[in-house]
Order: C-alpha cells, then sequence, then structure tokens
C-alpha cells in the first residue's frame, strides 16, 4: 500500500514539474513571438514614415527646381523616384477617378490651351499622366517589390553624386545658397530604400 501511495506521489510530482516545465517555455514563446510582432511593427511603421517623407522630400526638390535650384541634373528623375515611393494611399487615391480627371485636365489644357499651361506644371501633370496611365505591372508588382526600392536607391545616389559634383564638393553643398536644404532632401531621399533595403534582407 505504501508503494502505491508512494509511485502516485512520485506521478503528481512528475507531472506538476511537467506541467511547470511547459507554462515556463509557453511564457518564453509567448514573449519572443511578442518582441518579434513588436519589432516587425516597428519596422513597418518606420519604413510607412521614411515613404511618406521621402515622396514629400522629393516634391519639395520638384518645386526648387521648378523655381530657384535651377540645375543642369537630370531631376525629371525625381518623377520616378515618387512614383515608386509613393505611400499606397495617396498612391491608390491619384490613381482613381481624381488623379483620371487631373490628367484629363492636363492634357486638355497642354492640347487646345498652350500659352495658358505653365511650364512648371510640366513635371507634375507627367507625375499624374504616369500614375493613371502605367500598367498594373509596374503600379503593383514593382512598387511592391525590392526592384522598386532598388530604383529609387539608385536615383537617391545619382542625384546626390551630381548635386556634390555641381556644388565643388560635399562641404561646399551645404554652404552655398540653398545648397543645405538641397542637401538635406537629396539625403531624405536616401533614407526610405536603405531603410527598406534593410528591412527586406531581415
Amino acid at each position: 500500500m505504501g508503494r502505491i501511495d508512494y509511485l502516485s506521489m512520485r506521478a503528481d510530482a512528475e507531472s506538476a514539474a511537467l506541467l511547470d516545465t511547459d507554462l515556463k517555455e509557453l511564457k518564453a514563446a509567448a514573449t519572443k513571438l511578442l518582441s518579434h510582432a513588436a519589432a516587425l511593427g516597428g519596422l513597418a511603421f518606420g519604413t510607412s514614415f521614411l515613404k511618406w517623407l521621402a515622396s514629400f522630400a522629393a516634391i519639395y526638390l520638384l518645386i526648387l527646381d521648378r523655381t530657384n535650384w535651377r540645375s543642369n541634373m537630370l531631376t525629371s528623375l525625381l518623377i520616378p523616384y515618387i512614383f515608386f515611393s509613393m505611400p499606397h494611399a495617396l498612391f491608390r487615391f491619384l490613381r482613381g477617378e481624381v488623379g483620371k480627371w487631373i490628367a484629363f485636365v492636363a492634357v486638355v489644357l497642354r492640347l487646345f490651351f498652350p500659352s495658358h499651361f505653365p511650364d512648371w506644371l510640366e513635371m507634375p501633370g507627367s507625375l499624374i499622366l504616369l500614375l493613371v496611365v502605367s500598367p498594373d505591372f509596374f503600379a503593383h508588382s514593382l512598387r511592391d517589390d525590392w526592384i522598386g526600392v532598388a530604383i529609387c536607391l539608385a536615383i537617391g545616389c545619382y542625384l546626390l553624386q551630381e548635386h556634390i559634383r555641381a556644388s565643388g564638393g560635399f562641404r561646399n553643398s551645404f554652404t552655398q545658397s540653398h545648397g543645405i536644404s538641397n542637401t538635406i532632401g537629396i539625403i531624405l531621399l536616401l533614407l526610405f530604400p536603405i531603410w527598406a533595403l534593410l528591412t527586406h534582407l531581415l
């Protein structure tokens, strides 16, 4: 009788120890899951924020080029950069009916009232047309893939080295008139693709 009680107590102790071990492992797995989810959520938030920042920086540089920057750089590359880096919500909005109406008005003005179509509207009009008429392969597949991010990185690197060369060196790019704002704007263009490529690799 005593042996049966001993075996029963030992079985209860072993099951309690197993249950305790299982609970500890479950707690550790839940902690890891929460930390990984938080990290991924932080990465997604960072990518989304930098995408908005990069788009506004590209638009800002485009405005500067149309007003007082006036350099020999190929700033028309900012149009595909904005196309590939534009946040999804804004992209869907401009690709829909609103963008179609804007593109329609721009084409009508350009065709029938060229004297009333200002030069500074050339680039924004091209961007709207690109957004509206681009095939789904470019609008969805390439934009959401690392290829679109790599294109943004190549454009940002090209514009930065051209700006530094036009300024006469890196130091001059921060000291010349309008140099600081232009350099910071171009550096902001690089933050999004670098961050997105790093998160893609991770």
